[in-house]
């Protein structure tokens, strides 16, 4: 037996030259699909100087586009936050009927265009809309400001948080607070104290995930914004624009602060990756 499996752990083990291939094409791929083009983006944007780079991003328009991007995650994530974590407890906890049907809509932004999710929006909302005549009569736009960015860059981010924490909370069962219920605890304690430090660092990633398909999402707002600089125009159309009227050196700087924002997700989400693999590998060792 002892023989039997040295010789099956034999079998698995590549030879080096292989393994160096491996590795030397998953650099390669790496380099040309990821470092060139990011260290593109940053060349092209200081080719001209650091004050260049710094006038372009001071323009009043870049900054209207800065400012709007975060307003527009700034609203988004928490409130797909909140559905996310909703949407997890009621399916990970209960059962219910049409939980099926629950599972499938919430994963419809993945299977749906981003640029057809901005065109229902502008069925219902514009002005020729199903709703349009009744939001004129009120003095109320949806389309072409902001409240139709939330809107689309909602629709398009909200499976992150709840498909993070629906096999978490599937995996992790309802033993402890069906513990802590009979113990006493009411519903919102059981779930600040039992619910919430189990899914802590699940939630922080799917939320990271979520701000960052946000404040990247192109197709979807850039249907419902109707491009108006200064006004509805995020970062991702900012450079559209710029690049599209030659302008690349301000093109590239505003795509060089998505790309600085990137890299700050990309080492979050590393960080939160390496945590919560920690804390669920000693959680299973607990149990």
């Amino acid at each position: 037996m002892p023989g039997e499996a040295h010789a099956s752990r034999s079998t698995l083990v590549e030879p080096l030259w292989l393994r160096a291939a491996l590795i030397v094409a998953a650099l390669a791929f790496l380099g040309l699909f990821l470092l060139l083009p990011l260290t593109v983006v940053f060349v092209e944007a200081l080719k001209r100087g650091v004050g260049a780079y710094w006038n372009a991003l001071q323009e009043p328009d870049a900054l209207s586009a800065i400012k709007l991007t975060l307003m527009t995650a700034g609203i988004a994530v928490p409130l797909n936050l909140l559905f996310g974590v909703c949407a997890s407890w009621c399916i990970a906890k209960f059962d219910f009927h049409g939980k099926h049907l629950l599972i499938t809509l919430i994963d419809l932004p993945f299977s749906v265009s981003p640029v057809i999710s901005g065109m229902v929006y502008v069925l219902l909302f514009g002005l020729n809309g199903l709703l349009g005549p009744w939001l004129r009569e009120h003095d109320v736009q949806i389309i072409f400001a902001l409240p139709g960015l939330v809107l689309a860059t909602i629709f398009v981010t909200f499976p992150f948080v709840a498909r993070e924490l629906i096999p978490l909370m599937q995996e992790q069962g309802t033993e402890e607070e069906e513990a802590a219920i009979v113990l006493g605890a009411s519903g919102w304690q059981t779930f600040w104290r039992v619910t919430l430090p189990n899914i802590k660092w699940g939630l922080l990633y799917g939320v990271l995930l979520c701000n960052a398909r946000a404040m990247g999402e192109f197709g979807a707002v850039s249907v419902v914004s109707g491009h108006i600089r200064g006004e509805t125009n995020t970062m991702p159309l900012h450079v559209e624009i710029l690049y599209n009227e030659y302008n690349f050196v301000a093109a590239f700087a505003v795509a060089s602060v998505l790309a600085l924002l990137a890299l700050v997700t990309l080492a979050a989400k590393t960080v939160l990756e390496w945590r919560f693999g920690h804390e669920l590998a000693a959680t299973r060792r607990g149990g």
